[in-house]
């Protein structure tokens, strides 16, 4: 057994040939790319690309495994010059029944075993969506029934950063996670947190005390792949073995959540999108204080405020630990070029942030910069909070 560092949120943002895949994601972020990140520069062993069901990328994985660097492992999963693990995942948005009898949606990602399985799943979703090329495109099924379509193909399904205002069960959708999957409920055993929620907020909620936490990073451009990541204990780096962590089964398990301050986060609070102020009032408010509209968008923070069923935060005493963990990238005046200059020394982000004393990344960057990462290594910085889509600031 050994421990790894995993992120199983990360998008592309263009296939090899240029065709747009994420929108709103980097264009360098191809398949190619993502790997090499994760082995040359993040530390990161475990890494889940969740637009692989777009044909431009399926190619891409083929060309990927024709190189020689890649194949595909008898247990699940693309391994990378025996370092990296690469699991093959599908973002998907669902269509709702939302509060209210308003329509709502949400994202899950799903992940599959082998190439085949999710060409499989790409075939068939093609039928529930317009455009299967690309990325997070809205469906016309349920989670209810998404699910089945997933096991169909040997894949999981994780709810996508389940507190966010948009594109989430709890954040736009219903107040309980049972109410979408009912009897199917146990058939999701993990949740995605979000980088605006930690283990402290989502353990005010009771239905959630049996599902594993995960915290990703969604990165839409190679730096921010594991600005948050989780911890595991495996045997091997494989789909098999990450599911058997994300399960707690055989020894394996999750070790420690890795993810920002939510207050960093950018739907912590509610913003007010008429006078753009967050909105850090101590019961939740669906109209400014300031100016008077009722053009909010609601927090996370103050939804589960809303909807927790505890009065205290209480974790099962298996829940592994929360740290609040700054990426180099958040830090004020550690730059673009203090960070090469980092890597080109220690090799990896994780490195930096995980293995090496203060007096180490001294000798490197001098006594400020250094004194800043120790300050949010430790959790010590002073944060003012995010919301309405602009990320908290650390001071």
């Amino acid at each position: 057994m050994y421990e790894i560092f995993a992120d199983l949120h990360v998008h592309i943002g263009r296939s090899e040939s240029g065709k747009p895949i994420k929108i709103t994601a980097a264009r360098s972020l191809n398949f190619a790319n993502i790997a090499k990140e994760c082995e040359a520069r993040k530390g990161i062993q475990v890494v889940g690309v969740i637009d692989c069901a777009s044909p431009y990328v399926i190619e891409d994985i083929e060309k990927f495994l024709s190189n020689g660097d890649a194949y595909e492992l008898k247990d699940g999963g693309i391994i990378y010059k025996d370092k990296v693990c690469i699991l093959l995942g599908s973002e998907v948005e669902t269509s709702e029944k939302g509060r209210n009898g308003k329509s709502g949606s949400a994202h899950n990602i799903c992940f599959f075993p082998y190439l085949e399985d999710i060409k499989g799943f790409s075939k068939e979703m093609s039928t529930h969506i317009k455009n299967i090329t690309l990325s997070t495109q809205r469906s016309n099924v349920s989670g209810y029934e998404l699910i089945d379509i997933v096991e169909k193909y040997n894949g999981i399904l994780i709810p996508a950063h389940v507190f966010t205002p948009h594109k989430s069960y709890y954040g736009n959708c219903v107040d309980s996670l049972k109410e979408i999957f009912r009897e199917k409920y146990d058939k999701v055993f993990a949740i995605e947190l979000g980088l605006s929620s930690d283990t402290m907020l989502a353990d005010m909620i009771s239905e959630l005390e049996n599902k594993t936490f995960l915290t990703n990073s969604d990165a839409h451009s190679l730096p921010k792949i594991a600005r948050e990541y989780t911890k595991m204990l495996v045997e091997d780096i494989s789909f098999k073995e990450v599911v058997k962590a994300l399960k707690n089964e055989d020894g394996r398990r999750i070790i420690a959540n890795y993810g920002l301050d939510p207050k960093l986060g950018k739907y912590h609070r509610t913003y007010c999108d008429n006078c753009e102020k967050t909105i850090e009032t101590k019961e939740p408010v669906n109209k400014c204080p300031y100016c008077g509209s009722e053009k909010v968008t609601f927090g996370v923070f103050d939804r589960i405020e809303l909807i927790k069923d505890k009065k205290e935060s209480k974790s099962p005493k298996d829940r592994p630990q929360y740290i609040y963990q700054v990426p180099l990238g958040f830090i004020p005046g550690v730059g673009g070029k203090t960070i090469e200059k980092l890597l080109d020394t220690f090799e990896t982000e994780m490195n930096i942030l995980h293995k090496l004393s203060k007096d180490d990344i001294e000798a490197v960057v001098g006594e400020k910069i250094a004194n800043k990462i120790d300050e949010a290594r430790r959790g010590k910085s002073k944060v003012h909070s995010g919301g309405g889509g602009n990320y908290g600031k650390i001071e």
